[in-house]
């Protein structure tokens, strides 16, 4: 391999590339909108769910057991009802997604037992955020009974038995605040990275066809290996630029914690970055059209990089065949070196596996994208 070659193959390639307005748009604008799009857009909190109440009593109890709702931060009340026909349309109509009805006769129950008693209703129509909106009603439901079970004992002049009681105090690592932005954005980075990388090389070679400059290509001395590396040179100087952009986004815009070590994220940043490169290379090689070999590598990037890698869904929660499938998505194993290295701060000798996996992914890579390539027209 001629060193002067491969220099004169790659400033080729860059020339190419400084020629090319699509080239240099999804270069240089993609990673900034999508950034901005997927780091705000996609996030699994919900704040402040819409809540209507149906308070029959209004009395002084049950409106402190409705303002305990909105006193959470969680609910927002939105609307106060005056019918069960009401509260049925305000759910067929979206204006709240919880509904709590207090009945008539909750203070008197509540003097005559100590206990409450009343209705919470949430549209499932979102699975995933009535989930969550009841976990926060059971939250406030649990700090409410306590208190109405203290003010009981203190109206009937008897102490609350701590006989039973479980001193429960959950204690969260790695993500303290429970934010899903600290969970999601470097996943983002992932994303970027594979779509970015893979649609800039999946123009390398096709390229070359649609402008016919295959035959002076051909009739060069470069060998294949050397066409591979010199056009790719380019491209992960640009994936290199982009991941930074994203990383130091991540860390001082969204405010992600960084408690790993800088050398290991740049480590896999950049293995990752030859794989997806590699990818796009060997599908510009098989499809000699710009159009068709981008459409191929949107379609073997964005469904297995944002289903099967771990950054929309939890891995360990698909039925077992996809699991299976989801070891041959080379983005799985740098999402979970992300996610380690940011939020755990874990060191290169814990992440050998997902290491291992890439580099075995590179190698193979490497090979067919080298071999792929023959210097003939036909």
């Amino acid at each position: 391999m001629s060193a002067q070659r491969l220099l004169a193959m790659a400033f080729k390639e860059a020339l190419q590339i400084w020629r090319d307005p699509r080239s240099l748009a999804i270069a240089l604008l993609l990673p900034l909108i999508q950034m901005v799009l997927l780091g705000y857009g996609t996030s699994l909190d919900i704040k402040r769910v819409p809540l209507c109440i149906f308070d029959q009593e209004r009395s002084q109890l049950s409106r402190a057991l409705a303002e305990r709702f909105v006193a959470s931060g969680w609910f927002s009340a939105v609307r106060d009802l005056g019918s069960n026909r009401a509260v049925r349309d305000a759910m067929d109509h979206g204006t709240c997604l919880a509904a709590v009805t207090i009945p008539v006769d909750f203070s008197r129950v509540f003097a005559a037992t100590g206990k409450v008693s009343f209705q919470t209703v949430f549209d499932a129509t979102d699975a995933n955020t009535t989930n969550i909106a009841i976990g926060y009603a059971q939250g406030v439901i649990a700090q409410a009974s306590a208190e109405f079970r203290t003010r009981w004992a203190g109206m009937n002049g008897v102490s609350p038995s701590p006989i039973g009681t479980v001193d429960y105090q959950p204690r969260v690592w790695f993500n303290e605040g429970l934010d899903s932005r600290n969970f999601i954005v470097p996943g983002v980075v992932a994303v970027i990275l594979a779509l970015i990388g893979a649609q800039l090389t999946s123009l390398a070679i096709s390229r070359e066809w649609e402008r016919g400059t295959m035959e002076q290509l051909i009739s060069t001395p470069v060998t294949p290996l050397e066409v591979m590396l010199g056009k790719l040179i380019p491209y992960f100087l640009i994936g290199a630029f982009d991941a930074a952009f994203c990383l130091v986004t991540a860390i001082f815009w969204f405010q992600v914690p960084f408690r790993g070590d800088l050398a290991t994220l740049l480590c896999a940043t950049a293995l990752f970055t030859f794989v997806v490169l590699g990818i796009g290379y060997m599908i510009s090689v098989w499809i000699r059209s710009q159009l068709g070999a981008s459409q191929v590598a949107l379609l073997l990037t964005m469904t297995p990089v944002t289903m099967l890698s771990g950054y929309t869904f939890a891995i360990d929660q698909m039925p077992a065949p996809i699991q299976a499938i989801s070891l041959l998505v080379y983005a799985r194993y740098y999402v979970t070196m992300l996610r380690a290295v940011f939020l755990k701060g874990t060191g290169f000798s814990d992440l050998l596996l997902p290491f291992g996996a890439l580099v075995l992914y590179a190698g193979v890579i490497a090979f067919v994208a080298a071999h792929a390539f023959r210097k003939r027209l036909a």
